[in-house]
């Protein structure tokens, strides 16, 4: 997808040319974020078709289509982890006026590659944008992609304040937040965060396979959130699973614990203080999900919700959301549902809790159904 503002976008801290090797989804969508500030780019991939399309959705240009590329004052690596240090080590080798960059899930192993494959660390820093979507490929690519999104940088340790600055503009200008981390508490990081959340939903979703499908049909919408990440690439996750197994593991193991703890408890549900277990186990969830980050990345609040009926017609939920702003409460949150079998759709509706009474008057004045 190409980036459609029409406003003239703000200089671009980053300069060219930038060489971009791996033309897949967050390769691509580097490439049309950049583009759009008017930063050279060239494209290089292991796969030709992958490389083309790239360059026909406007990602860059392809080394193999418009000739040898210019050499580059920035390299970003966006291959397959497996393949990451041996790329970058690749780079450093045969472009050695630029900065290198990698964009793999796992840091510390990529580094050690990197050092073991004797690379410039001075001119390298690893580095992880948090974004990603369940579809791959450059025909996923968004130049909007990493827009608010966290971008960890992580140094090399040898890094040199250029190869830093680089690193932190090319997140900067592509609209993402920077944060600092090493390696190492990086990967401990997004094994919690990441890469255990994709392993629940995984086995989660593999229960279902044998379920039949009139049993599926009165799933709601918690068994499709708790599921749409296992939508995921299994063989991309292979490689970021085999490559951060360590850190993985601890949070497995901890998942074990818990699990043996409810399976114990269930097993006896009358015994004395079983019941008490299982409040316990659900309050520490309450507890847990209650520190992620609310709003902007602020501190979590607790807003009012209520529940509109939608017609599963064209326009509904625009004219939902438009009203909503005509009335002047300000949405915080939205999720919509679909109410099996019937041709409605439910709209949860997320607002401050001083404004809830008021938007459900004003929403029933004006035709809608509202569930109290």
């Amino acid at each position: 997808m190409t980036q459609t503002s029409s406003a003239r976008p703000a200089p671009a801290a980053t300069t060219g040319p930038v060489l971009v090797v791996g033309a897949g989804l967050l390769g691509a969508s580097i490439g049309l974020g950049l583009r759009h500030l008017g930063v050279d780019v060239w494209l290089q991939d292991a796969s030709p078709t992958a490389e083309a399309v790239a360059q026909d959705i406007g990602a860059g240009r392809s080394c193999r289509a418009a000739g040898p590329p210019p050499e580059p004052a920035l390299v970003v690596v966006a291959t397959p982890p497996d393949v990451t240090a041996q790329s970058v080590a690749d780079a450093l080798g045969r472009h050695p006026g630029a900065v290198v960059l990698d964009i793999a899930s796992v840091k510390e192993a990529v580094l050690e590659g990197v050092r073991e494959l004797g690379g410039d660390l001075a001119r390298y820093v690893g580095t992880h944008p948090m974004a990603g979507r369940e579809k791959s490929g450059p025909v996923a690519a968004r130049g909007e992609l990493f827009t608010s999104m966290p971008w960890v940088v992580c140094d090399s340790g040898s890094s040199s304040p250029a190869a830093l600055a680089a690193a932190k503009n090319l997140a900067v200008d592509l609209g993402a937040t920077v944060t600092y981390m090493d390696a190492r508490e990086h990967d401990a990081t997004v094994a919690l965060i990441s890469h255990l959340p994709q392993v629940m939903s995984s086995l989660l979703a593999s229960r279902l396979q044998d379920t039949p499908l009139h049993h599926l049909s009165l799933a709601g919408q918690g068994l499709r959130d708790t599921t749409r990440i296992a939508a995921s690439d299994p063989h991309l996750w292979v490689q970021i699973l085999s490559a951060n197994a360590g850190p993985l593991v601890a949070s497995l193991h901890g998942v074990r614990q818990d699990l043996d703890r409810l399976i114990a408890t269930l097993e006896g549900p009358e015994a004395p203080g079983a019941r008490l277990d299982i409040a316990q186990l659900i309050a520490e969830g309450n507890a847990g999900r209650a520190r992620i980050p609310g709003k902007h990345g602020g501190a979590p609040r607790a807003f009012a919700t209520l529940t509109v009926l939608v017609g599963d017609v064209p326009g509904q939920i625009a004219r939902l959301l438009t009203e909503i702003g005509e009335i002047g409460v300000n949405l915080e949150d939205l999720r919509l549902e679909h109410s099996p079998g019937q041709p409605v759709g439910l709209a949860e509706v997320s607002v401050l809790p001083n404004r809830r009474q008021e938007l459900v008057e004003a929403l029933q004045e004006r035709g809608w159904k509202v569930v109290q």
